[in-house]
């Protein structure tokens, strides 16, 4: 029992320690880069995740993809032309503004002021109904309250 409580451990073990990447740096300044970048960039596969955050093989490669692009010394700005030219903007959690991309920024103000505009028209059409209700003659009022008596009870 105690060896495969041991053996199960050990692979445990292999199997954390396959998962961690070690990246070495010559600069410190490049290791922050290429942390800020991985943590900028989203995972194609698993889409709410950063490639950071990510353990799928493609975000792996991705992170590998981004290390050499550091370390061959182009700039943060060219690591992310270079995937956004593979992959387009999605990979990019905040896209640029252009047009492809309008109906992304725009999106959640046109909704806010479509159901400003609809609570609007409904106070407006609460407000007639109100008016037209306190324009009846007596006799209306009387007439509708019978209508009213008749269906609820």
């Amino acid at each position: 029992m105690k060896r495969l409580i041991l053996c199960l451990c050990g692979m445990l073990a292999i199997s954390a320690a396959e998962a961690m990447e070690i990246r070495q740096f010559d600069d410190p300044a490049k290791e922050e880069r290429y942390e800020t970048l991985i943590k900028d960039l989203r995972c194609l596969v698993c889409q709410n995740q950063s490639l950071a955050e990510s353990d799928a093989e493609l975000a792996k490669d991705l992170r590998t993809e981004v290390y050499n692009i550091i370390q061959s010394g182009k700039s943060s700005e060219e690591a992310v032309r270079f995937l956004t030219e593979r992959y387009g903007d999605f990979v990019l959690y905040r896209p640029p503004f252009k047009r492809i991309t309008l109906l992304l920024w725009l999106g959640p103000f046109l909704l806010l002021a479509g159901g400003a505009v609809f609570l609007w028209k409904q106070a407006r059409r609460r407000a007639a109904a109100v008016q037209q209700d306190e324009a009846l003659s007596a006799e209306e009022r009387r007439h509708l309250q019978q209508l009213k008596d008749r269906f609820q009870g």
